[in-house]
């Protein structure tokens, strides 16, 4: 262990070494000496007595002290090993290693052990790399906190976003930074958003926090992500959206009211004037007084939008609605499959509204194709859903469904699904529209937490 003095490690080896010296010479001593005493017993020369006392005790010494080379130089050589792997050295193996050899199967296993480290750090350092070449590349800014707030990592983002290198920041506390806002926050909360001003960049930003832990010490991972050029350009396209719904909406009532008054116009300068020019006149001004309330219907439709009020929350059972709303469609029967009793908080009177702009569309579809139309709703992973299915002719453009104003009925306003939606969401719920699979027609499908 490296907080062992080495001293005692070395003598703690010498002693071992001692050990097996003691053994060995005492394992060959009691023959040497009964061969010696025997020699001098016997009718020999005092010559041969001490040539064969030599022979022996130096063949005694010689077995014992390889005996001992035998023993401690394999256990010398696995320190050795051993101690290169702490070091991170993962390149040296042991020799002699086989299979039904007590030592050979030690050396096996550390020399596999060794290959496993090696194959271990090199993931690991593949994985770091990686982790290093991402957070590098990333517009994300990314900083990690010790447990007194001071800066330990940070990114390249979080570099541009603080105008500061990495050498200037790492070691300087979050309200040093001005990120202090961002880390004052309850343990339990989940990501949020704020304005905020950095030396790098003004906008809106997305927080996350999160902890872990490095060395036994718990940190905090702070991450911020720029939403001001995301809501930009879906404010862009939102517009977009829209003013291509307002043109198209204008032009198709502008147009007319323009060729119609420049009808009117040519017809009050002719000299004479024709003798059914007063019923001309009359039908011209119904013609404009037509599209200017088509006009008017049209800004009425667009106001609902903005004017949904907040929904008032109270229990209802889910059932009693679908089935109320199921009651009131009289053009076609629709076919309720009942589900489990569940009771929601909800505007009664917004989903209401809601499911029935559903089931009437459902209606609208099967009546082109003759189909029918079910309503059912099912209780799954915490959520109510209330599903609409009907056998019309389908989907053909899903992209504009939820587009306000967008139609292809020819009496359709299109903010019927869009207000639905806008319900759906305001309840903190869904509100998707897909073509059934496998089978004709649509089908709606409404979740709702419980």
């Amino acid at each position: 262990m490296p907080s062992l003095d080495p001293a005692l490690r070395r003598g703690g080896r010498l002693q071992f070494e001692r050990r097996v010296t003691f053994l060995a010479l005492a394992a060959g001593f009691p023959a040497v000496v009964l061969c010696a005493v025997l020699l001098w017993y016997d009718d020999y020369s005092a010559r041969v007595q001490w040539t064969v006392d030599l022979f022996l005790v130096l063949t005694w010494l010689g077995v014992a002290f390889n005996l001992k080379q035998r023993i401690v130089r394999p256990l010398q050589t696995l320190s050795n090993i051993l101690a290169a792997i702490r070091e991170g050295d993962y390149s040296i193996r042991g020799r002699r290693a086989a299979v039904g050899d007590a030592l050979g199967e030690v050396m096996l296993e550390v020399n596999d052990l060794g290959q496993t480290l090696r194959e271990q750090r090199l993931g690991a350092l593949e994985a770091t790399t990686l982790l290093r070449t991402v957070m590098a590349e990333i517009d994300v800014a990314v900083f990690a906190f010790d447990g007194l707030a001071r800066l330990r990592l940070v990114n390249r983002a979080g570099e541009r976003l603080l105008a500061q290198p990495a050498t200037r920041l790492l070691g300087r506390t979050s309200a040093e930074l001005g990120l202090a806002a961002c880390l004052d926050r309850e343990a339990g909360e989940g990501p949020h958003t704020m304005q905020m001003l950095f030396p790098g960049g003004v906008g809106r930003w997305d927080i996350r926090r999160s902890t872990f832990r490095e060395g036994g010490a718990q940190h905090q991972l702070l991450v911020l992500t720029d939403l001001s050029q995301t809501l930009r350009e879906e404010e862009r396209i939102a517009w977009q959206r829209l003013l291509r719904v307002l043109g198209h909406e204008l032009n198709n009532s502008l147009a007319p009211i323009k060729s119609v008054a420049g009808s009117l116009a040519d017809l009050l300068g002719r000299q004479p004037r024709p003798a059914d020019w007063g019923d001309d006149m009359q039908r011209g001004l119904e013609v404009i007084s037509s599209r200017a309330d088509s006009l008017a219907r049209f800004v009425e439709s667009y106001s609902k939008l903005t004017r949904l009020p907040q929904p008032r929350f109270e229990p209802l059972n889910i059932g009693a609605l679908v089935r109320r709303v199921a009651s009131l469609e009289t053009r076609l029967p629709v076919n309720v499959v009942a589900g489990p009793e569940v009771l929601v908080n909800g505007d009664e009177v917004q989903l209401e509204q809601l499911l029935i702009n559903l089931v009437r569309n459902a209606v609208d579809a099967s009546l082109e194709t003759r189909g029918s139309v079910g309503v059912g709703w099912a209780q799954n992973n915490g959520q109510v859903e209330v599903w609409i299915d009907d056998e019309g002719p389908g989907l053909a453009n899903t992209a504009n469904l939820f587009v306000p104003f967008f139609t292809t009925k020819a009496k359709g306003s299109g903010i019927g699904l869009v207000l639905s939606r806008q319900i759906a969401e305001a309840h903190g719920g869904t509100l998707t529209l897909e073509n059934r699979r496998g089978l004709r027609g649509c089908e709606a499908l409404l979740r709702l937490p419980l």
